[in-house]
């Protein structure tokens, strides 16, 4: 039997760097952003939160060449074209 851990990863929307692979009326629905593979994988969680606003959560989905891809498919409110 295999055992997963998974953790939640936390960002400030005012300095989080991402960079929006897909968006949905100027918010990014899917985003890519640099990780460690070897402190984060696939099915952590993630939320970008500005004070207690949830600006953005989900889990990542997979992991290529250093970053992680996340979805946030219907409560995103990072704007699509910044990328801090």
């Amino acid at each position: 039997m295999e055992v997963s851990f998974s953790q939640t990863l936390s960002f400030d929307a005012a300095t989080f760097e991402y960079e929006a692979v897909a968006h949905e009326n100027g918010n990014a629905t899917t985003i890519k952003f640099p990780v460690d593979e070897k402190k984060v994988s696939p099915g952590d969680a993630v939320v970008v939160v500005s004070g207690s606003e949830i600006h953005f959560h989900g889990m990542i989905g997979k992991i290529e060449d250093g970053f992680a891809y996340v979805s946030d498919p219907k409560g995103s409110l990072l704007p699509a074209g910044a990328v801090n």
